[in-house]
């Protein structure tokens, strides 16, 4: 097991790692839309975090050369459910036509009055 950490995403907000490579897969801890450079959430809608948190687990899967159509499964977490289907079209977009397994649950509160967090597996390949 190795744990994965890269200055272009943002540091952990508690005591775990960004991601961890263990047995060919790569767990990413969620990340919310805070922006690396200033620690501040990217934006106060969920358009404008959900960017940022695509940022952000996009470099972490590169510090391994791996990219979003290496991840097999996403957990999305959601404040409000009425964000549901923007985060649809931003997550499409990402994606294109590489279609991960994916839960998505709303939750009464994220770190930090985030909107949106997104965790992922990735396989190494």
């Amino acid at each position: 097991m190795e744990i994965i950490s890269t200055p272009s995403a943002p540091e952990a907000i508690g005591p775990y790692s960004q991601a961890i490579r263990t047995c060919g897969y790569l767990f990413c801890s969620g990340q919310l839309g805070i922006n690396p450079e200033t620690g501040a959430l990217a934006s106060e809608d969920c358009a404008g975090q959900m960017r940022q948190v695509l940022k952000n687990i996009s470099a972490i899967l590169a510090e391994e050369n791996l990219t979003l159509s290496d991840v097999v499964k996403t957990t999305i977490f959601l404040t409000s459910l009425d964000d549901f289907a923007i985060v649809n079209d931003l997550y499409a977009q990402a994606f294109g036509r590489h279609k991960p397994a994916r839960s998505t649950v709303q939750v009464a509160a994220l770190p930090k009055q985030a909107k949106i967090e997104i965790e992922c597996i990735a396989e190494l390949g």
